[in-house]
C-alpha cells in the first residue's frame, strides 16, 4: 500500500517542524471544546497526533485510490450535453472516497461537524491530492466556500449549508470571471437585483468558472445600480436551479477532471452575504487568498508527481551501459528539481502558518475584547500573510511549471508522448500561474508589502533561529543580500516613477523571495543536517540570481521602458 504522507520526509518534517502549536489552541478555544465535542484535541499534542493520523488517511487514500485513477479520468474527463454536466464515474468514486474520510469539511468549526483544523493542514492534504489528481483538487479544494459562508455569512446560512459541506453533499463554485472581466473584478457587470419584498435575483453572464456545475455557488455580482467599480459591487450564494444554466464546459489543455464552465443567470434567486458593497473589497480578497494558497499546494502537488517520475525514469533508463541519472546533465538537473521544490514547499508553509495566526487573531479582535498586544498582533500577521501570500503563489507555480518542463526533458521523446504521466504534469501544471491571479498580478499584489517592508520583522525572527556553526557563513551572505535588497528598494523609490517602480517589481519580489527562501531553508536545516545540502545549493545560486537582478533594478535606466515599447512596436 501507497502513502503520499508517509512517503515525503519533506512533508512529515513540515508537521513536525511548522510551530502551530499558538495558532492551534487560539483555534480549540484553549482546547476548551474537548468537553463538547468528542473529537476536539484536548491538547497540542493530541491535535499534532490527530493530524498526522487524518494526513496519513488521506495520503492512502491518494496514494491507492486516486492515483490509480488519474490517467483516466484526464483521458476522458468531465463531459457536457444538453445543459447538462456528466463528470466521470472515477472522479465521483474520489470525491465519495474523501467524503467517507471525512475531509470534506477540514477547516469548518467542530458544531457544523468539520474537523476544525487550520489551514496548514488543509493545504497538505490539498497538496497530496494534487500530486494523486490536480484537477481533483479544484474541486476538492473549494472548500474555501463553505470557509467564507462561515466567515461572512449569517447564522440562518451557516445552519443551512455547512454541515451539508461537511459531509460532502454540497460542491461549491466561486462565481468571479465574467466574458469581458477576468483579473478586472472591479469591472464585473452580472446585476443583482431585489423584488418587492427584497428578494434577491441575479441576471447576467460568468466565464470560465471552475466546477460551474456545483451545488452552491458564490456570486460576486453589481448590486448597486449606476456604480462601475468595487464599490458596487456584492457577494450572493445561489444554488443549482433551473435558471442558473450551464451554456457550456472549456475544451482545456490540463486539468481534464473538472469542468471549466460558461454560466447564465436568468433571475437565479440568491441571498446577500454579509454586507452590501463588501463584495469584492472584502469577501473576496478573503476568498482569492484562500484560493491562492490551494493552488500554491496544487502547484506543489503536481511538482512532487513531476519530480518523482523524473527521478524513477532516469533511474531505469539506460543509455551508454549506463543508467541516465549517473549523467551529470540529469543528476544535476533532478538536483536542482529537488532543491526547488524543498525551496517552494518552505515558502508555501511559512505562508500557511502566517494565514493561521492572522486567521485567530483577527477572530480575537472582531469577536472579542482585544488587548492592544492582540491587535497589533492582528495587524502584523495580516500585513505578512499578505506579501507572503502572492510571493508563496508566484514561486511555486513557476516552480512547478519548470520541473514539468524538466521532467519532459529528462524522459526525451518518451515524455511527449500519452503513454508516461510527464506529459499530463506539463499540461495541468500550466493553468497554476495564471488562475487565481497570473504571475504578474501576484507581485502586483506582493510589491505594496516588499516596499513597505512587512516581513522584516519575520525575517529577523528566523535568522535568529540559525545557530548551527555550519550555517553562520551562509547566513552572512544571506543578511548582506537582505541588506542590498532595502537598498535597492530605496533606490527604485526614490526615482519617483511609476513606470520604473512597475517595470522593476518583479526583480524586486523575487530578490525578495530569494533571500527570505534561503532563511527558512537555512533555519531547517539546523534542525536536520541532511537539509543543508539543499540550502546551500538553493542559497549558492540564489545569491547568483540576486546579484543579476540587483544590478538591473540599480541601474536606473530608463530607457529600458522605452526600449521594450521599441521592440514590441518594431
Amino acid at each position: 500500500m501507497g502513502n503520499f504522507y508517509s512517503d515525503n520526509r519533506d512533508l512529515t518534517f513540515t508537521l513536525k517542524n511548522l510551530d502551530l502549536e499558538e495558532a492551534v489552541g487560539m483555534l480549540e478555544n484553549g482546547y476548551k471544546f474537548a468537553e463538547t465535542y468528542p473529537g476536539a484535541p484536548v491538547d497540542f499534542a493530541d491535535a499534532l497526533d490527530n493530524y498526522d493520523r487524518v494526513l496519513s488517511v488521506v495520503g492512502e487514500v491518494a496514494a491507492d485510490r486516486i492515483d490509480p485513477r488519474s490517467r483516466e479520468v484526464d483521458l476522458h474527463g468531465a463531459k457536457f450535453a444538453d445543459g447538462v454536466v456528466t463528470y466521470n464515474p472515477l472522479t465521483v468514486q474520489n470525491l465519495k472516497d474523501l467524503a467517507d474520510a471525512g475531509v470534506m469539511g477540514v477547516m469548518l468549526p467542530h458544531c457544523y461537524g468539520g474537523l476544525n483544523f487550520p489551514v496548514s493542514i488543509y493545504t497538505m492534504m490539498t497538496e497530496m491530492v494534487s500530486r494523486a489528481d490536480a484537477s481533483l483538487q479544484n474541486i476538492f479544494g473549494l472548500q474555501d466556500i463553505a470557509e467564507t459562508i462561515c466567515l461572512f455569512g449569517d447564522e440562518a446560512q451557516k445552519a443551512q449549508y455547512l454541515p451539508r459541506f461537511a459531509t460532502g453533499e454540497f460542491d461549491g463554485a466561486m462565481d468571479l470571471t465574467e466574458p469581458d472581466f477576468g483579473s478586472d473584478l472591479p469591472g464585473v457587470r452580472l446585476r443583482a437585483w431585489q423584488d418587492a419584498e427584497g428578494n434577491w435575483f441575479l441576471n447576467g453572464m460568468k466565464r470560465f468558472i471552475t466546477n460551474g456545475c456545483a451545488q452552491v455557488h458564490l456570486v460576486l455580482a453589481r448590486s448597486e445600480e449606476g456604480t462601475t467599480d468595487a464599490r458596487g459591487l456584492s457577494m450572493f450564494i445561489a444554488e443549482k436551479c433551473p435558471q442558473l444554466v450551464v451554456r457550456r464546459i472549456e475544451d482545456k489543455m490540463g486539468i481534464h477532471g473538472v469542468a471549466t464552465c460558461e454560466l447564465q443567470f436568468n433571475d437565479v434567486p440568491a441571498k446577500l452575504v454579509g454586507q452590501r458593497r463588501m463584495g469584492l473589497i472584502r469577501y473576496v480578497m478573503s476568498l482569492m487568498n484562500g484560493a491562492r494558497v490551494a493552488i500554491s499546494a496544487q502547484a506543489l502537488g503536481i511538482a512532487e508527481a513531476a519530480y518523482r517520475e523524473a527521478r524513477k525514469y532516469a533511474a531505469e533508463r539506460e543509455q551508454f551501459k549506463s543508467t541516465i541519472d549517473k549523467f551529470p546533465a540529469i543528476y544535476s538537473m533532478l538536483s536542482s528539481m529537488k532543491c526547488k521544490l524543498t525551496a517552494a514547499r518552505a515558502l508555501l508553509y511559512e505562508t500557511t502558518r502566517m494565514v493561521d495566526l492572522r486567521g485567530v487573531y483577527t477572530h480575537i479582535v472582531e469577536q472579542g475584547e482585544p488587548t492592544p498586544e492582540q491587535r497589533q498582533l492582528k495587524k502584523y500577521y495580516e500585513r505578512a500573510a499578505a506579501q507572503l501570500t502572492p510571493m508563496c503563489k508566484a514561486l511555486c507555480t513557476e516552480v512547478a511549471n519548470q520541473i514539468a518542463y524538466d521532467t519532459i526533458q529528462i524522459h526525451g521523446g518518451t515524455g511527449y508522448m500519452r503513454d508516461f504521466n510527464a506529459e499530463r504534469y506539463y499540461r495541468d501544471a500550466r493553468i497554476t500561474n495564471i488562475y487565481e491571479g497570473t504571475t504578474q498580478l501576484q507581485v502586483v499584489a506582493a510589491i505594496g508589502g516588499v516596499v513597505q517592508r512587512h516581513i522584516d520583522t519575520r525575517m529577523a525572527e528566523i535568522a535568529d533561529k540559525i545557530t548551527g556553526e555550519k550555517q553562520q557563513g551562509l547566513k552572512a551572505e544571506l543578511l548582506a543580500l537582505l541588506e542590498r535588497q532595502r537598498e535597492a528598494v530605496k533606490f527604485v523609490s526614490a526615482r519617483k516613477s511609476p513606470a520604473y517602480h512597475d517595470l522593476m517589481a518583479r526583480n524586486l519580489v523575487e530578490m525578495e523571495t530569494i533571500v527570505f527562501v534561503g532563511l527558512l531553508l537555512l533555519r531547517d536545516s539546523c534542525i536536520c543536517e541532511e537539509r543543508f545540502a539543499i540550502a546551500e545549493r538553493y542559497i549558492l545560486d540564489g545569491i547568483r540570481e540576486f546579484d543579476l537582478r540587483f544590478a538591473r533594478v540599480t541601474s536606473g535606466d530608463e530607457k529600458l521602458t522605452a526600449n521594450n515599447r521599441d521592440i514590441i512596436d518594431y
